[in-house]
């Protein structure tokens, strides 16, 4: 199983929301899209957690990875709705990763509410149908 990835951009920040497990088999899928959002956005990102049902240590460890990447172009993460565990695997070398109760939390700590301003999905992302090819004739 891997993951699904919705990013959003919003003025100033970004929300990156993944659905699915994070485990091993989905961390290159969430480096790819932590790439994505490095390319196509500014400020702080928040990583929207709601939908994802679970992550493994090794998928904890990519999320502290990711702070790094983050933190390097001069950008922050923070977390939004963490799985029901409410843990962290620290790595003790990953930036501090702010954590809020939920995505209205995250985004109202940014003085930012409404709708994102572009938005862009993996193909399975829940609630997206994809179109199919038109026919030849």
């Amino acid at each position: 199983m891997t993951i699904e990835w919705r990013y959003t951009t919003h003025p100033g920040l970004g929300v990156l929301a993944l659905a699915g497990f994070l485990g091993a088999d989905a961390v290159g899928r969430f480096d790819g899209a932590v790439g994505w959002v490095l390319a196509r956005g500014t400020g702080p990102v928040i990583l929207d957690l709601t939908a994802l049902r679970g992550w493994s240590t090794g998928g904890q460890l990519a999320v502290a990875e990711a702070a790094r990447r983050l933190e390097a172009e001069g950008r922050g993460l923070e977390l939004a709705a963490i799985p029901a565990d409410g843990s962290l695997v620290p790595s003790g070398d990953h930036p501090a990763i702010p954590v809020h109760c939920d995505l209205e939390a995250a985004l109202t700590a940014h003085h930012s509410a409404g709708q994102g301003q572009r938005e862009w999905c993996s193909d399975e992302w829940p609630g997206t149908q994809s179109v199919p090819a038109p026919q030849a004739r």
